[in-house]
């Protein structure tokens, strides 16, 4: 960088002591110049820059002793800010001429020959390191973002990648920066080797390696591809793998990555040394243990004589820890040290437990509910302000605000707070999704061809986790109006309250083979009482006005199904029937999923009995679902679902027919046509059962390329269900049975599922739907 002193015009002096004195000034060497007093300052050469900015840089002022050490500490400062390639500082009598050329401007920054990457990204990137448009232009900087570029291409595995970067000039003294990229083929891995492996084969250890040679799928997850963060990923799997298999003091002694001269092929070379098998001999606790020594003990998954393991033993001091936590001291430190005999080839291993001081919450701070209340999140904290820490009541806290449903994300972190070593802050952050739930379903088959029904429902309505209902169906077979609320917290303590308003009116699915009207108006409401943190008593009381009409025809067309005959003969009068009753419900919850959305473990439980004991009905109806999940692996969980409903008349009364229960479709067994499995009228409508078998069980996986996203998965299932008459034996040999594959979603307007199923047993009067989907809730 060229600097250039000050030119004083002094006319005494010669120009060639002039000279001397740049060259002074410039070399850094005193020279005696007669001082004078700055009575103006003017500046030259700007353009885009205001004249203030270069003001604001200079250490002189109007009224200031102009010397030759504020000459050169002029000149470094303008300098210093970037925004000029060259300065001069020259005397025109008592005013001083600051005299700048300007850094050329970036007019744009261009991409060219770009596929692996958004260019809109790339030029935010850009922005971030100052180099964008309008910015002032500097070498160094592009110099930088075209290093950094090619570095982004190698860690895809495009080593072939050529990055060439012009800087045009243009008018007004600006540039054009011009990213001219040629990505060549991406290099691929053709060979991982194993070095030093004896127990295990080489497929086996390459089978627990992300990286893998050219296959199938590897188009799509780029497996192939080789990275620096992958390798180091594989390199501490392997770790692991041996760790869990007993070898102790397994190493990976080196790494070699070779690629061929074409920049097409790369070759991995891995070298390990397995060491010894090593089992337990012992285990013990050494520390302040507060009398809880057998507490923590038993918390140890390794025992004597167990094949030592890494997870187990990591697993192991996790436990320990948490229970620590538990007891408030959040800082305990837990290790455990290892005594290995490798004549017996057996390692004793002593827990060190370092308490620490006892730990309180200072303050609780909730961060991302743009809509929902902070009451709302806070009321389902069991962590409170100025209290122990307690480890399981935040875990606990984190669950229960999860399970709400309101939020795509939820995590907490304890910091400690600074100045302290007693206390800490629990910092909650949400992520809101959007809380309007459209229900809708759909299907296609031979007989109904595309049949629809659909339902709104706004969750946390308001921000105040209050849940409002309005369902409306127009279909033929299906005529709903139907308004529900719902509050969680209708008192301080947690008993919540819903009510419902509805109008419903059902017909048969064809009208010209088998006609009848089911009309009900009612109204019920409810109550729950949480019990535990996991188990809520519901009681509730409703009021149902039932029409039943029915028609005659001959058997074929447009005649009534015999079971709402002989439900009208015994009710009304042999046409029509009007019943009035007052069910009352008793119902029971249980739920410690780690989320309502998209659980990876826990189980929900719930009973519901309905009795109808006031009134022209008599009747019971019975209700139990249990779900079940279990993560497998670090990314695939287990799902199960059981549900067994029974009903059956009281008092010598038959059991309602509108009360049957029905199976098919999404819900209970995939494959078959939404509620069309069981009993069946003589024109082959199904009529229901007054009881119900359904039992599911899935594996869901994360979507490729949506990494641990729990949001977005696809599993494959099989189900098995059926509905019985009325009195009837429940025979397993009766259920039907489906399997096939599907994908689910949390999308911003709800959960989403697809399947599509494959009947395995299905009967010729049985009605096949392979493919349904459900945005709604729904196991």
């Amino acid at each position: 960088m060229k600097l250039h002193s000050a030119l004083y015009s002094l006319p005494a002096a010669p120009r060639h002591l002039v000279a001397l004195a740049v060259i002074a000034l410039c070399s850094g060497q005193a020279m005696a110049i007669a001082p004078f007093t700055v009575k103006d300052i003017r500046v030259e050469g700007i353009q885009r820059t205001e004249a203030g900015t270069v003001f604001s840089y200079l250490p002189v002022r109007v009224g200031d002793t102009f010397t030759d050490d504020k000459a050169a500490a002029a000149i470094k400062a303008l300098y210093a800010t970037g925004f000029f390639k060259d300065v001069r500082i020259e005397a025109d009598g008592d005013v001083l001429v600051v005299l700048v050329e300007e850094r050329p401007a970036i007019a744009a920054v261009e991409f060219t020959g770009i596929k692996e990457f958004d260019k809109d990204q790339l030029n935010k990137a850009l922005k971030d390191i100052g180099l964008g448009e309008s910015r002032t232009y500097d070498k160094s900087l592009v110099d930088r973002a075209e290093q950094e570029l090619k570095r982004q291409y190698l860690s895809r595995g495009l080593y072939g990648v050529v990055v060439t970067t012009t800087v045009t000039p243009v008018e007004r003294n600006r540039v054009n920066v011009t990213f001219a990229v040629d990505e060549g083929d991406t290099a691929r891995i053709r060979q991982i080797s194993i070095v030093g492996n004896k127990a295990f084969s080489d497929k086996e250890i390459r089978s627990n390696l992300a990286l893998t040679t050219p296959g199938w799928f590897t188009w799509y997850t780029k497996a192939d591809q080789y990275s620096k963060q992958k390798l180091t990923g594989d390199i501490e799997a392997l770790k692991s793998f041996y760790l869990n298999r007993g070898y102790l003091e397994f190493q990976v002694e080196s790494t070699q990555v070779s690629i061929t001269p074409d920049k097409k092929d790369i070759y991995i070379t891995i070298n390990i040394s397995e060491g010894e098998k090593y089992t337990v001999s012992s285990v013990k606790i050494e520390g302040e243990t507060f009398g809880r020594e057998d507490e923590l003990l038993s918390l140890v998954q390794l025992k004597a004589g167990d094949l030592y393991s890494g997870e187990k033993l990591t697993a192991s001091i996790k436990k320990i820890t948490e229970r620590m936590g538990n007891f408030g001291y959040a800082f305990a430190n837990v290790n455990a040290n290892p005594d290995i005999n490798r004549e017996k080839k057996e390692v004793a291993f002593t827990v060190l437990i370092d308490p620490g001081k006892r730990v309180y919450v200072r303050r609780i701070n909730v961060a991302g509910n743009t809509k929902t209340r902070d009451e709302v999140i806070r009321r389902e904290f069991r962590q409170f302000e100025d209290s122990w820490y307690d480890g399981e009541k935040i875990r606990l806290s984190r669950d229960r605000v999860d399970r709400l449903g309101y939020f795509k994300e939820v995590t907490i972190d304890t910091p400690e707070v600074s100045g302290t070593s007693d206390q800490v802050d629990i910092n909650m952050a949400v992520t809101e999704k959007p809380t309007g739930n459209i229900l809708l379903g759909a299907g296609f088959s031979s007989s109904e061809k595309l049949t629809l029904t659909g339902s709104i429902q706004q969750a946390n309505a308001f921000g105040s986790g209050n849940t409002i209902g309005l369902d409306v169906n127009t279909s033929q077979r299906n005529r709903t109006i139907a308004l529900s609320e719902s509050n969680p917290y209708f008192t301080d303590d947690g008993v919540s309250h819903s009510y419902e308003v509805f109008l419903r009116t059902t017909r048969p699915p064809d009208i010209n083979t088998g006609d009848y009207r089911v009309q009900q108006l009612g109204a019920n409401t409810k109550f729950g009482v949480p019990f535990s943190e996991l188990d809520t008593v519901f009681f509730g009381l409703g009021v149902e006005r039932t029409r039943v009409e029915t028609f005659t025809g001959d058997p074929l067309h447009n005649d009534s199904p015999e079971l709402y005959k002989t439900y009208v003969t015994n009710f009304g009068d042999g046409t029509n029937a009007t019943t009035t009753s007052f069910p009352l419900t008793v119902a029971w919850q249980r739920d410690s999923r780690d989320s309502a959305l998209s659980p990876q473990s826990g189980r929900y439980q719930r009973a519901n009995l309905e009795l109808a004991l006031i009134g022209d009905l008599r009747y019971y109806r019975a209700i139990y679902q249990h779900q079940y999940f279990r993560p497998l692996f670090r990314t695939i969980t287990l799902a199960t679902n059981a549900e067994f409903d029974y009903g059956r008349g009281m008092g010598g009364k038959a059991f309602p027919v509108f009360k049957n229960f029905y199976a098919g479709g999404i819900g209970s067994v995939r494959g078959y046509d939404s509620s069309s499995l069981g009993p069946k009228a003589t024109n082959g409508d199904p009529l229901g059962g007054s009881s119900r078998l359904v039992l599911n069980g899935e594996l869901q996986f994360p979507f490729p390329g949506a990494g641990t996203d729990r949001s977005l998965r696809w599993y494959v299932f099989a189900d098995g269900g059926n509905v019985y008459a009325d009195k009837a034996a429940l025979e397993l040999k009766q259920l039907r049975y489906s399997a096939g594959i599907g994908i689910s979603w949390v999308s911003p307007v709800g959960p989403l599922r697809l399947s599509f199923g494959k009947p395995l047993n299905a009967k010729p009067e049985d009605r096949i739907q392979r493919f349904q989907f459900q945005l709604g809730q729904g196991f």
